[in-house]
């Protein structure tokens, strides 16, 4: 279980851009988290991957406080940015690299990339191409695939969805309903996109600026609550 408890983060002009009381996440659900640019959605997973420090308050993954305790890491996977590759890598250097520090062997790590060759469309493996020469999406691609080396039990995937062409996109929504079906696995997207998120997440949380405004578990009228939301 996931738990944040008056969770905030102010920066130097005194903005504040994150204000979370109390959320709990529970371990096995699939969670998305939607909102406008700059509603804090980055930053709340920032926090949760103690890449930046909070201005108050704490988040537990597993009842480790993240920001205090490293045990949190082994069981735990992100993909937010493509600062999360390394640049001078191919793909398959950076999958067993990763494959290594997640105490996976060769055939483990290649047993995954057969797996998904599909989602990789052909484009990423045996291309001898370095990570930095690849374009958005399938930068996108490595660092999702990475994330689920090692079968960690919280993924962790910021705007997933961006830069991949619809039939990847489609491919990805398999591959995050596939973990989510599982009860140990708990998987946090966030998106811009709400068509995509309510389809793969069974509780969507929406943000605006910062703070908590919408918490549903996911039906039939998820979509249009959400949309009518955003529309005013």
């Amino acid at each position: 279980m996931i738990q944040v408890n008056n969770l905030s983060k102010t920066y130097n002009a005194g903005i504040q851009v994150l204000n979370i009381t109390n959320l709990e996440i529970p371990k096995g659900q699939s969670f998305g988290l939607v909102g406008n640019n700059g509603a804090g959605k980055t930053t709340f997973f920032s926090l949760l991957l103690d890449l930046i420090q909070p201005s108050t308050g704490h988040i537990k993954n597993n009842e480790i406080q993240v920001n205090t305790s490293e045990a949190w890491k082994p069981f735990t996977a992100a993909f937010i940015d493509e600062s999360f590759l390394i640049g001078y890598l191919t793909a398959e250097e950076y999958f067993y690299f990763i494959g290594d520090l997640r105490n996976q062997n060769k055939a483990d790590v290649d047993a995954l990339l057969l797996k998904h060759q599909d989602f990789f469309n052909g484009e990423i493996l045996k291309n001898r191409k370095y990570l930095r020469d690849l374009s958005k999406g399938n930068q996108k691609k490595v660092g999702i695939i990475a994330a689920l080396i090692g079968n960690p039990e919280v993924v962790i995937l910021d705007e997933p969805f961006a830069n991949l062409d619809p039939t990847t996109v489609n491919r990805l929504k398999i591959i995050i309903k596939d973990l989510s079906d599982d009860p140990n696995v708990t998987v946090l997207v966030s998106s811009h996109d709400l068509v995509h998120t309510v389809e793969v997440c069974n509780r969507i949380v929406a943000l605006n600026k910062g703070e908590v405004v919408k918490d549903i578990q996911t039906s039939p009228e998820t979509l249009k609550e959400l949309e009518a939301f955003f529309a005013v």
